[in-house]
Protein backbone atom coordinates (compact mmCIF):
# COMPACT_ATOMS: atom_id res chain seq x y z
CA UNK A 1 0.00 0.00 0.00
CA UNK A 2 1.17 3.31 -0.69
CA UNK A 3 1.11 4.66 3.26
CA UNK A 4 3.36 1.65 3.67
CA UNK A 5 5.75 2.17 1.38
CA UNK A 6 6.32 5.54 0.32
CA UNK A 7 5.34 9.36 1.68
CA UNK A 8 3.89 10.73 -2.03
CA UNK A 9 0.84 9.48 -3.44
CA UNK A 10 2.21 8.78 -6.94
CA UNK A 11 5.39 5.81 -6.82
CA UNK A 12 7.22 7.88 -9.75
CA UNK A 13 6.92 11.47 -7.93
CA UNK A 14 10.78 10.65 -7.02
CA UNK A 15 11.35 11.47 -10.77
CA UNK A 16 10.61 14.40 -9.62
CA UNK A 17 14.05 15.59 -8.59
CA UNK A 18 15.88 14.84 -11.64
CA UNK A 19 12.68 16.55 -14.03
CA UNK A 20 12.25 14.17 -16.22
CA UNK A 21 8.56 13.77 -17.94
CA UNK A 22 6.02 11.51 -16.00
CA UNK A 23 3.22 9.91 -17.66
CA UNK A 24 0.30 8.36 -15.91
CA UNK A 25 -2.03 6.28 -17.56
CA UNK A 26 -4.83 3.93 -16.33
CA UNK A 27 -3.85 0.41 -17.48
CA UNK A 28 -7.65 -0.47 -17.71
CA UNK A 29 -7.65 0.84 -20.90
CA UNK A 30 -4.37 -0.41 -23.78
CA UNK A 31 -4.90 1.86 -26.62
CA UNK A 32 -4.18 4.67 -23.59
CA UNK A 33 -1.07 2.48 -22.99
CA UNK A 34 -0.09 1.90 -26.06
CA UNK A 35 0.06 6.10 -26.98
CA UNK A 36 1.75 6.99 -23.69
CA UNK A 37 4.35 4.62 -24.57
CA UNK A 38 4.96 5.76 -28.21
CA UNK A 39 5.14 9.70 -27.12
CA UNK A 40 7.13 8.69 -24.51
CA UNK A 41 9.78 6.66 -26.88
CA UNK A 42 9.14 9.50 -29.35
CA UNK A 43 10.60 12.05 -26.33
CA UNK A 44 13.33 9.81 -25.57
CA UNK A 45 14.68 9.10 -29.37
CA UNK A 46 14.27 13.42 -29.74
CA UNK A 47 15.43 14.74 -26.49
CA UNK A 48 17.70 12.12 -25.60
CA UNK A 49 15.87 12.01 -21.89
CA UNK A 50 14.64 9.40 -19.50
CA UNK A 51 10.93 9.22 -19.25
CA UNK A 52 9.01 7.60 -17.14
CA UNK A 53 5.48 6.04 -17.20
CA UNK A 54 3.36 5.13 -14.40
CA UNK A 55 0.74 2.90 -15.83
CA UNK A 56 -2.09 3.23 -12.19
CA UNK A 57 -3.20 -0.82 -12.54
CA UNK A 58 -3.86 -4.06 -9.98
CA UNK A 59 -2.72 -7.42 -9.42
CA UNK A 60 -5.64 -9.96 -9.75
CA UNK A 61 -3.81 -12.86 -8.25
CA UNK A 62 -1.44 -13.61 -5.64
CA UNK A 63 1.70 -14.81 -5.92
CA UNK A 64 1.42 -18.45 -6.61
CA UNK A 65 -1.77 -20.43 -6.70
CA UNK A 66 -1.89 -21.35 -2.90
CA UNK A 67 -1.61 -17.21 -2.04
CA UNK A 68 -4.95 -15.82 -1.57
CA UNK A 69 -4.14 -11.98 -1.43
CA UNK A 70 -7.56 -10.97 0.28
CA UNK A 71 -6.11 -12.48 3.56
CA UNK A 72 -3.91 -9.21 3.77
CA UNK A 73 -5.70 -7.00 1.96
CA UNK A 74 -9.67 -7.80 2.47
CA UNK A 75 -10.53 -4.30 1.36
CA UNK A 76 -8.71 -3.66 -1.75
CA UNK A 77 -9.51 -7.55 -2.71
CA UNK A 78 -13.22 -7.30 -2.48
CA UNK A 79 -13.01 -4.28 -5.24
CA UNK A 80 -10.78 -5.98 -6.93
CA UNK A 81 -12.88 -9.20 -7.16
CA UNK A 82 -16.00 -7.25 -8.20
CA UNK A 83 -14.25 -5.35 -10.97
CA UNK A 84 -14.27 -6.41 -14.79
CA UNK A 85 -11.04 -7.24 -16.04
CA UNK A 86 -8.94 -5.42 -18.74
CA UNK A 87 -9.97 -7.67 -21.53
CA UNK A 88 -13.87 -7.76 -20.28
CA UNK A 89 -13.56 -4.07 -20.77
CA UNK A 90 -11.64 -3.57 -23.77
CA UNK A 91 -13.61 -6.31 -25.66
CA UNK A 92 -16.78 -4.54 -24.72
CA UNK A 93 -15.35 -1.39 -26.23
CA UNK A 94 -14.70 -2.53 -29.30
CA UNK A 95 -18.18 -4.37 -29.41
CA UNK A 96 -19.31 -0.87 -28.94
CA UNK A 97 -17.66 1.21 -31.44
CA UNK A 98 -18.19 -2.13 -34.23
CA UNK A 99 -14.96 -3.03 -33.94
CA UNK A 100 -15.63 -6.45 -33.74
CA UNK A 101 -18.92 -8.53 -32.73
CA UNK A 102 -19.29 -10.75 -29.71
CA UNK A 103 -18.84 -13.97 -32.23
CA UNK A 104 -15.13 -12.79 -32.97
CA UNK A 105 -14.02 -11.74 -29.69
CA UNK A 106 -14.89 -15.41 -28.26
CA UNK A 107 -13.07 -16.63 -31.02
CA UNK A 108 -9.92 -14.73 -30.35
CA UNK A 109 -10.49 -15.93 -26.40
CA UNK A 110 -10.73 -19.37 -27.61
CA UNK A 111 -7.65 -19.11 -29.66
CA UNK A 112 -5.72 -17.62 -27.31
CA UNK A 113 -7.04 -20.31 -24.87
CA UNK A 114 -5.82 -22.94 -27.16
CA UNK A 115 -2.33 -21.29 -27.81
CA UNK A 116 -1.40 -21.42 -24.19
CA UNK A 117 -2.66 -24.97 -23.97
CA UNK A 118 -0.04 -25.96 -27.05
CA UNK A 119 2.77 -23.73 -25.83
CA UNK A 120 2.24 -25.79 -21.90
CA UNK A 121 1.92 -29.02 -23.47
CA UNK A 122 4.98 -28.53 -25.81
CA UNK A 123 7.27 -27.32 -23.17
CA UNK A 124 6.78 -30.49 -20.61
CA UNK A 125 7.65 -32.74 -23.69
CA UNK A 126 10.33 -30.80 -24.84
CA UNK A 127 11.14 -30.97 -20.89
CA UNK A 128 11.43 -34.86 -20.41
CA UNK A 129 12.44 -35.44 -23.82
CA UNK A 130 15.92 -33.23 -23.01
CA UNK A 131 19.04 -34.14 -20.92
CA UNK A 132 21.91 -32.46 -19.75
CA UNK A 133 22.53 -28.85 -20.66
CA UNK A 134 20.46 -28.79 -23.59
CA UNK A 135 17.55 -29.12 -21.36
CA UNK A 136 18.54 -26.00 -19.41
CA UNK A 137 18.06 -23.49 -22.65
CA UNK A 138 15.11 -25.53 -24.51
CA UNK A 139 13.24 -22.85 -26.34
CA UNK A 140 15.35 -20.34 -25.45
CA UNK A 141 17.09 -18.09 -28.33
CA UNK A 142 20.67 -16.56 -27.98
CA UNK A 143 21.49 -13.24 -28.61
CA UNK A 144 22.40 -12.70 -32.62
CA UNK A 145 26.05 -11.96 -30.94
CA UNK A 146 26.27 -15.00 -29.89
CA UNK A 147 25.58 -17.16 -32.66
CA UNK A 148 28.62 -16.08 -34.98
CA UNK A 149 31.92 -17.63 -35.62
CA UNK A 150 34.05 -19.01 -32.32
CA UNK A 151 37.34 -17.50 -31.33
CA UNK A 152 40.15 -19.69 -30.85
CA UNK A 153 40.93 -21.93 -27.81
CA UNK A 154 44.21 -20.91 -27.81
CA UNK A 155 45.94 -17.16 -28.87
CA UNK A 156 49.44 -15.33 -28.98
CA UNK A 157 49.03 -13.09 -25.93
CA UNK A 158 52.64 -12.45 -26.11
CA UNK A 159 53.38 -8.98 -28.67
CA UNK A 160 56.65 -8.11 -30.57
CA UNK A 161 58.26 -5.28 -28.94
CA UNK A 162 57.28 -2.66 -31.30
CA UNK A 163 53.80 -2.83 -30.05
CA UNK A 164 55.09 -2.01 -26.54
CA UNK A 165 56.86 0.92 -28.27
CA UNK A 166 54.28 2.24 -30.25
CA UNK A 167 52.32 2.48 -27.23
CA UNK A 168 54.92 3.88 -24.84
CA UNK A 169 55.73 6.91 -27.43
CA UNK A 170 52.08 8.15 -27.74
CA UNK A 171 52.36 8.75 -24.03
CA UNK A 172 55.05 11.29 -24.94
CA UNK A 173 53.24 12.74 -27.71
CA UNK A 174 51.20 15.27 -25.67
CA UNK A 175 49.15 17.83 -28.37
CA UNK A 176 50.84 21.41 -28.38
CA UNK A 177 47.65 22.95 -27.00
CA UNK A 178 47.17 20.61 -24.21
CA UNK A 179 48.60 21.15 -20.60
CA UNK A 180 49.88 18.23 -18.47
CA UNK A 181 49.45 18.31 -14.75
CA UNK A 182 53.33 19.25 -13.88
CA UNK A 183 53.18 15.69 -11.44
CA UNK A 184 51.64 13.78 -14.24
CA UNK A 185 54.31 15.04 -17.29
CA UNK A 186 57.05 12.43 -15.67
CA UNK A 187 54.70 9.85 -15.43
CA UNK A 188 53.98 9.98 -19.15
CA UNK A 189 57.62 10.00 -20.22
CA UNK A 190 58.50 7.04 -17.95
CA UNK A 191 55.88 4.95 -19.29
CA UNK A 192 57.92 6.09 -22.62
CA UNK A 193 60.79 5.42 -20.97
CA UNK A 194 59.61 1.66 -19.81
CA UNK A 195 58.23 0.67 -22.80
CA UNK A 196 61.89 0.39 -24.31
CA UNK A 197 63.64 -0.28 -20.79
CA UNK A 198 61.69 -2.41 -19.34
CA UNK A 199 60.76 -1.98 -15.20
CA UNK A 200 57.00 -2.07 -16.33
CA UNK A 201 54.94 -1.29 -13.83
CA UNK A 202 51.07 -2.76 -12.75
CA UNK A 203 49.31 0.77 -14.63
CA UNK A 204 51.61 0.45 -17.68
CA UNK A 205 51.25 -3.23 -17.54
CA UNK A 206 47.48 -2.90 -18.16
CA UNK A 207 47.34 -0.09 -20.49
CA UNK A 208 49.78 -2.08 -22.94
CA UNK A 209 47.26 -5.00 -22.84
CA UNK A 210 44.72 -2.54 -23.71
CA UNK A 211 46.52 -0.87 -26.47
CA UNK A 212 48.03 -4.02 -28.24
CA UNK A 213 44.18 -5.17 -27.91
CA UNK A 214 43.31 -1.87 -29.76
CA UNK A 215 45.90 -2.29 -32.30
CA UNK A 216 44.61 -5.98 -33.09
CA UNK A 217 40.78 -4.49 -33.77
CA UNK A 218 39.09 -5.22 -30.68
CA UNK A 219 37.44 -2.56 -28.23
CA UNK A 220 38.50 -1.93 -24.76
CA UNK A 221 35.74 -0.33 -23.17
CA UNK A 222 36.27 0.34 -18.85
CA UNK A 223 33.67 1.85 -16.64
CA UNK A 224 34.02 2.33 -12.97
CA UNK A 225 34.55 4.48 -9.92
CA UNK A 226 36.92 6.61 -10.44
CA UNK A 227 38.46 4.17 -13.45
CA UNK A 228 39.60 7.12 -15.69
CA UNK A 229 42.61 8.46 -13.29
CA UNK A 230 42.19 5.16 -10.73
CA UNK A 231 41.22 4.78 -7.16
CA UNK A 232 44.72 4.98 -6.35
CA UNK A 233 46.29 7.53 -8.35
CA UNK A 234 47.65 5.17 -11.17
CA UNK A 235 46.31 4.44 -14.07
CA UNK A 236 45.77 8.23 -15.81
CA UNK A 237 44.22 6.62 -18.78
CA UNK A 238 42.56 9.82 -19.51
CA UNK A 239 43.95 13.22 -18.41
CA UNK A 240 42.73 16.39 -17.54
CA UNK A 241 43.78 19.56 -19.27
CA UNK A 242 46.05 21.66 -16.27
CA UNK A 243 44.34 25.02 -17.35
CA UNK A 244 40.92 24.19 -19.14
CA UNK A 245 39.46 20.66 -17.88
CA UNK A 246 39.77 19.51 -21.40
CA UNK A 247 40.60 15.32 -21.84
CA UNK A 248 42.93 13.83 -23.86
CA UNK A 249 43.24 9.96 -24.02
CA UNK A 250 46.59 8.69 -24.86
CA UNK A 251 45.39 5.58 -26.11
CA UNK A 252 42.80 6.43 -28.75
CA UNK A 253 45.62 8.06 -30.96
CA UNK A 254 47.50 5.05 -30.98
CA UNK A 255 46.80 4.47 -35.32
CA UNK A 256 44.13 5.33 -37.41
CA UNK A 257 43.05 2.28 -37.88
CA UNK A 258 42.83 1.10 -34.09
CA UNK A 259 39.75 0.38 -32.28
CA UNK A 260 37.60 2.30 -29.84
CA UNK A 261 38.72 2.94 -26.33
CA UNK A 262 36.66 4.00 -23.96
CA UNK A 263 36.89 5.02 -19.71
CA UNK A 264 34.00 5.83 -17.93
CA UNK A 265 34.11 7.29 -14.40
CA UNK A 266 30.53 5.59 -13.22
CA UNK A 267 28.11 6.59 -10.37
CA UNK A 268 28.51 4.62 -6.83
CA UNK A 269 25.71 2.13 -7.88
CA UNK A 270 27.64 -0.91 -8.18
CA UNK A 271 24.42 -3.28 -8.78
CA UNK A 272 23.28 -0.67 -11.93
CA UNK A 273 26.95 -0.33 -13.77
CA UNK A 274 27.67 -3.98 -13.39
CA UNK A 275 24.32 -5.73 -15.09
CA UNK A 276 25.48 -2.60 -17.67
CA UNK A 277 28.65 -3.88 -18.49
CA UNK A 278 27.29 -7.56 -18.46
CA UNK A 279 24.94 -6.86 -20.63
CA UNK A 280 27.38 -4.82 -22.84
CA UNK A 281 29.74 -7.81 -22.79
CA UNK A 282 26.93 -10.24 -24.04
CA UNK A 283 26.18 -8.51 -27.02
CA UNK A 284 29.84 -7.21 -27.73
CA UNK A 285 31.76 -10.63 -27.01
CA UNK A 286 35.02 -9.45 -29.67
CA UNK A 287 35.51 -6.62 -26.77
CA UNK A 288 37.07 -6.21 -23.92
CA UNK A 289 34.44 -5.38 -21.58
CA UNK A 290 35.90 -3.95 -17.63
CA UNK A 291 34.14 -3.03 -14.56
CA UNK A 292 36.17 -1.60 -11.94
CA UNK A 293 35.18 -1.31 -8.20
CA UNK A 294 36.82 1.42 -6.32
CA UNK A 295 37.62 -0.93 -3.27
CA UNK A 296 36.96 -4.82 -3.81
CA UNK A 297 34.57 -4.94 -1.36
CA UNK A 298 32.44 -2.17 -2.69
CA UNK A 299 31.18 -5.29 -5.20
CA UNK A 300 28.67 -6.56 -2.43
CA UNK A 301 26.10 -3.83 -3.85
CA UNK A 302 26.47 -6.10 -7.04
CA UNK A 303 25.77 -9.49 -5.33
CA UNK A 304 22.76 -9.92 -7.01
CA UNK A 305 23.80 -9.18 -10.50
CA UNK A 306 26.90 -11.66 -9.32
CA UNK A 307 24.33 -14.56 -8.79
CA UNK A 308 21.75 -14.02 -11.23
CA UNK A 309 23.96 -13.21 -14.49
CA UNK A 310 27.66 -13.67 -13.80
CA UNK A 311 28.25 -16.86 -12.40
CA UNK A 312 25.22 -18.76 -13.80
CA UNK A 313 23.91 -17.20 -16.88
CA UNK A 314 25.53 -20.23 -19.07
CA UNK A 315 23.99 -22.47 -16.95
CA UNK A 316 20.31 -20.95 -17.06
CA UNK A 317 20.13 -19.75 -20.57
CA UNK A 318 23.08 -20.84 -22.10
CA UNK A 319 24.27 -17.28 -22.26
CA UNK A 320 27.79 -16.26 -22.69
CA UNK A 321 29.76 -13.58 -20.49
CA UNK A 322 33.60 -12.56 -21.18
CA UNK A 323 32.96 -9.12 -18.70
CA UNK A 324 35.71 -8.94 -16.44
CA UNK A 325 35.80 -7.52 -12.81
CA UNK A 326 38.57 -5.61 -11.92
CA UNK A 327 38.71 -6.17 -7.78
CA UNK A 328 41.28 -4.23 -5.49
CA UNK A 329 42.45 -6.67 -2.54
CA UNK A 330 45.45 -7.10 -0.17
CA UNK A 331 45.47 -6.26 3.49
CA UNK A 332 47.59 -2.89 4.06
CA UNK A 333 45.53 -1.74 7.40
CA UNK A 334 42.56 0.22 5.98
CA UNK A 335 40.71 -1.66 7.77
CA UNK A 336 37.56 -4.17 7.58
CA UNK A 337 35.79 -1.89 4.61
CA UNK A 338 39.39 -1.65 2.31
CA UNK A 339 40.77 -5.05 2.32
CA UNK A 340 38.90 -7.62 1.38
CA UNK A 341 37.05 -8.39 -2.25
CA UNK A 342 35.64 -11.22 -0.53
CA UNK A 343 37.41 -13.85 -2.42
CA UNK A 344 35.58 -16.88 -0.72
CA UNK A 345 32.31 -15.90 -1.91
CA UNK A 346 33.45 -15.85 -5.55
CA UNK A 347 35.26 -19.18 -5.08
CA UNK A 348 31.92 -20.50 -3.61
CA UNK A 349 29.75 -19.61 -6.49
CA UNK A 350 32.41 -21.20 -8.85
CA UNK A 351 31.37 -24.79 -10.64
CA UNK A 352 31.39 -26.11 -13.80
CA UNK A 353 33.57 -24.00 -15.37
CA UNK A 354 31.57 -20.93 -15.19
CA UNK A 355 34.17 -18.37 -14.86
CA UNK A 356 37.47 -17.27 -14.10
CA UNK A 357 39.26 -16.56 -10.94
CA UNK A 358 42.70 -14.81 -11.02
CA UNK A 359 44.65 -12.81 -8.81
CA UNK A 360 48.14 -11.94 -10.77
CA UNK A 361 51.45 -11.11 -9.13
CA UNK A 362 53.19 -9.50 -11.79
CA UNK A 363 52.29 -6.61 -14.61
CA UNK A 364 53.34 -9.12 -16.97
CA UNK A 365 51.00 -11.97 -15.76
CA UNK A 366 48.27 -9.72 -15.83
CA UNK A 367 49.25 -8.82 -19.36
CA UNK A 368 48.62 -11.54 -20.27
CA UNK A 369 45.63 -12.58 -18.56
CA UNK A 370 43.72 -9.83 -20.08
CA UNK A 371 44.66 -10.65 -23.60
CA UNK A 372 44.23 -14.36 -22.86
CA UNK A 373 40.54 -13.02 -22.02
CA UNK A 374 40.13 -10.97 -25.17
CA UNK A 375 41.21 -13.15 -27.77
CA UNK A 376 40.33 -16.81 -26.64
CA UNK A 377 37.21 -19.21 -26.05
CA UNK A 378 35.00 -20.38 -24.64
CA UNK A 379 33.92 -16.69 -23.03
CA UNK A 380 33.70 -17.13 -19.23
CA UNK A 381 33.27 -14.02 -16.87
CA UNK A 382 36.68 -13.03 -14.99
CA UNK A 383 37.28 -11.97 -11.64
CA UNK A 384 40.65 -10.46 -11.43
CA UNK A 385 41.81 -9.68 -7.63
CA UNK A 386 44.06 -6.28 -8.54
CA UNK A 387 46.87 -5.17 -6.50
CA UNK A 388 46.80 -1.47 -4.42
CA UNK A 389 50.35 -1.48 -2.66
CA UNK A 390 51.75 -3.69 -4.99
CA UNK A 391 51.07 -1.23 -8.06
CA UNK A 392 54.11 0.59 -6.37
CA UNK A 393 56.40 -2.17 -5.40
CA UNK A 394 59.42 -2.17 -6.80
CA UNK A 395 59.97 -5.93 -6.87
CA UNK A 396 56.44 -6.23 -9.02
CA UNK A 397 57.61 -5.07 -11.84
CA UNK A 398 58.06 -7.05 -15.41
CA UNK A 399 60.63 -6.93 -18.24
CA UNK A 400 59.94 -6.05 -21.70
CA UNK A 401 60.81 -9.88 -22.58
CA UNK A 402 57.89 -10.67 -20.06
CA UNK A 403 55.81 -9.14 -22.53
CA UNK A 404 57.32 -10.49 -25.99
CA UNK A 405 57.04 -14.13 -24.88
CA UNK A 406 55.29 -16.60 -23.17
CA UNK A 407 51.72 -16.12 -22.27
CA UNK A 408 49.45 -16.40 -19.16
CA UNK A 409 50.84 -19.32 -16.45
CA UNK A 410 48.26 -20.20 -13.90
CA UNK A 411 50.89 -21.35 -11.63
CA UNK A 412 54.48 -19.62 -11.60
CA UNK A 413 57.28 -22.12 -10.06
CA UNK A 414 59.99 -20.83 -7.47
CA UNK A 415 63.24 -21.14 -9.57
CA UNK A 416 65.24 -19.11 -7.29
CA UNK A 417 66.11 -22.21 -4.31
CA UNK A 418 67.51 -25.39 -4.31
CA UNK A 419 65.43 -28.00 -4.50
CA UNK A 420 67.07 -31.00 -2.66
CA UNK A 421 67.46 -27.96 0.48
CA UNK A 422 63.66 -27.64 0.44
CA UNK A 423 61.79 -28.85 3.78
CA UNK A 424 58.93 -26.30 3.12
CA UNK A 425 56.95 -25.00 0.93
CA UNK A 426 54.70 -22.25 0.58
CA UNK A 427 51.64 -21.40 -1.50
CA UNK A 428 50.32 -18.33 -1.98
CA UNK A 429 48.81 -15.77 -4.59
CA UNK A 430 48.53 -12.24 -4.49
CA UNK A 431 50.16 -9.76 -2.63
CA UNK A 432 51.25 -11.50 -0.11
CA UNK A 433 53.74 -13.32 -2.04
CA UNK A 434 55.80 -10.56 -2.21
CA UNK A 435 55.36 -10.11 1.68
CA UNK A 436 56.67 -13.82 1.99
CA UNK A 437 59.81 -12.94 -0.37
CA UNK A 438 60.92 -10.15 1.55
CA UNK A 439 61.30 -11.97 4.85
CA UNK A 440 62.25 -14.85 3.37
CA UNK A 441 65.38 -12.61 2.03
CA UNK A 442 65.71 -11.22 5.29
CA UNK A 443 65.72 -14.28 7.27
CA UNK A 444 67.42 -16.18 4.70
CA UNK A 445 65.80 -19.05 5.27
CA UNK A 446 66.95 -21.30 1.88
CA UNK A 447 65.03 -24.31 2.69
CA UNK A 448 61.83 -22.61 2.12
CA UNK A 449 59.80 -22.66 -1.78
CA UNK A 450 57.30 -19.69 -2.29
CA UNK A 451 54.87 -20.69 -5.06
CA UNK A 452 52.41 -18.77 -6.66
CA UNK A 453 48.61 -19.36 -7.41
CA UNK A 454 48.19 -16.71 -10.25
CA UNK A 455 44.49 -18.75 -11.26
CA UNK A 456 42.23 -19.85 -8.30
CA UNK A 457 39.98 -21.42 -10.79
CA UNK A 458 39.21 -23.21 -12.71
CA UNK A 459 42.04 -24.72 -10.00
CA UNK A 460 45.52 -25.67 -12.17
CA UNK A 461 46.00 -28.86 -10.53
CA UNK A 462 48.57 -29.95 -13.25
CA UNK A 463 50.69 -26.96 -13.31
CA UNK A 464 50.53 -27.61 -9.43
CA UNK A 465 51.36 -30.96 -9.77
CA UNK A 466 54.45 -29.91 -11.72
CA UNK A 467 55.40 -27.20 -9.84
CA UNK A 468 55.61 -29.34 -6.78
CA UNK A 469 56.96 -32.82 -8.08
CA UNK A 470 61.00 -31.83 -7.00
CA UNK A 471 59.51 -30.76 -3.53
CA UNK A 472 57.81 -34.45 -2.48
CA UNK A 473 59.35 -34.35 0.81
CA UNK A 474 58.49 -30.90 1.37
CA UNK A 475 55.76 -29.76 3.89
CA UNK A 476 53.25 -27.89 2.02
CA UNK A 477 51.86 -24.96 3.26
CA UNK A 478 48.47 -22.85 1.88
CA UNK A 479 50.20 -18.89 2.97
CA UNK A 480 47.02 -16.35 3.09
CA UNK A 481 46.25 -13.15 4.36
CA UNK A 482 42.63 -12.94 5.07
CA UNK A 483 41.18 -14.78 7.99
CA UNK A 484 40.62 -18.75 7.71
CA UNK A 485 37.15 -18.80 6.91
CA UNK A 486 37.98 -16.12 4.80
CA UNK A 487 39.89 -16.13 1.16
CA UNK A 488 40.89 -19.15 -0.77
CA UNK A 489 41.61 -21.44 2.34
CA UNK A 490 37.99 -23.00 2.14
CA UNK A 491 38.19 -23.57 -1.27
CA UNK A 492 41.69 -25.06 -1.65
CA UNK A 493 40.67 -27.34 1.74
CA UNK A 494 38.07 -28.87 -0.22
CA UNK A 495 39.77 -29.30 -3.62
CA UNK A 496 43.70 -29.03 -3.58
CA UNK A 497 44.02 -32.69 -1.71
CA UNK A 498 41.79 -34.36 -4.34
CA UNK A 499 43.01 -32.90 -7.24
CA UNK A 500 46.35 -32.16 -7.05
CA UNK A 501 46.79 -34.98 -4.46
CA UNK A 502 48.78 -33.39 -1.18
CA UNK A 503 48.36 -32.81 1.81
CA UNK A 504 48.06 -29.36 2.56
CA UNK A 505 48.10 -26.71 5.95
CA UNK A 506 47.01 -23.56 6.24
CA UNK A 507 48.67 -20.14 7.96
CA UNK A 508 46.06 -17.40 8.37
CA UNK A 509 44.89 -15.02 10.50
CA UNK A 510 42.27 -16.32 13.13
CA UNK A 511 38.71 -17.13 11.96
CA UNK A 512 36.74 -13.65 12.06
CA UNK A 513 33.36 -12.06 11.55
CA UNK A 514 34.90 -8.70 10.02
CA UNK A 515 37.39 -9.31 7.30
CA UNK A 516 40.36 -7.49 8.50
CA UNK A 517 40.83 -5.51 11.93
CA UNK A 518 40.20 -1.30 11.97
CA UNK A 519 43.66 -0.61 14.02
CA UNK A 520 46.16 -0.35 11.87
CA UNK A 521 48.79 -1.07 14.82
CA UNK A 522 47.26 -4.29 15.51
CA UNK A 523 47.07 -4.90 11.75
CA UNK A 524 50.72 -4.76 11.71
CA UNK A 525 51.13 -6.82 14.57
CA UNK A 526 49.09 -9.72 12.86
CA UNK A 527 50.81 -9.50 9.69
CA UNK A 528 54.32 -9.62 11.15
CA UNK A 529 53.07 -12.54 13.22
CA UNK A 530 51.63 -14.25 10.09
CA UNK A 531 54.81 -14.58 8.71
CA UNK A 532 56.10 -15.69 11.66
CA UNK A 533 54.08 -18.34 11.49
CA UNK A 534 54.60 -19.11 7.65
CA UNK A 535 58.20 -19.40 8.06
CA UNK A 536 58.02 -22.14 11.20
CA UNK A 537 55.13 -23.97 9.38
Amino acid sequence: LPDSSRSSFYSTDVAKSTQLPIFHVNGDYPEACVRVAEIAFEFRQKFRRDVVIDMVCYRRRGHNEGDDPSMTQPEMYKLIGDKPSTRKLYTEVLIERGDLTEEETEGLVRNFQEHLDEAFASTRADASGSSGSEANVQGLDLPDSQQGPAAPAEAETAVDASVLEQIGKVHSEVPASFTVHPKLMTVLQRRTQMAGAGNIDWAFGELLAFGSLLLQGHRVRLAGQDSRRGTFVQRHSVLIDHENGDTWTPLSHLSDDQARFNVYDSSLSEFAALGFEYGYSVESPQSLVLWEAQFGDFVNGAQTIIDEFISASEQKWGQNSSVVMLLPHGYEGQGPDHSSARIERFLQLCAEQNMRVAAPSTPASYFHLLRKQALTEPKKPLIVFTPKSMLRNKAAVSSVEDFTSGTFEPVLPDTTVDPAGVRRVLIASGKVYWDLVARRKATEATDTAIIRVEQLYPLPAEQLKKALETYQDAKLVWVQEEPENQGAWTFMAMNFAVEVGRTLRVVSRPASASPATGSNSTHKIEQEDLLDRAFEA
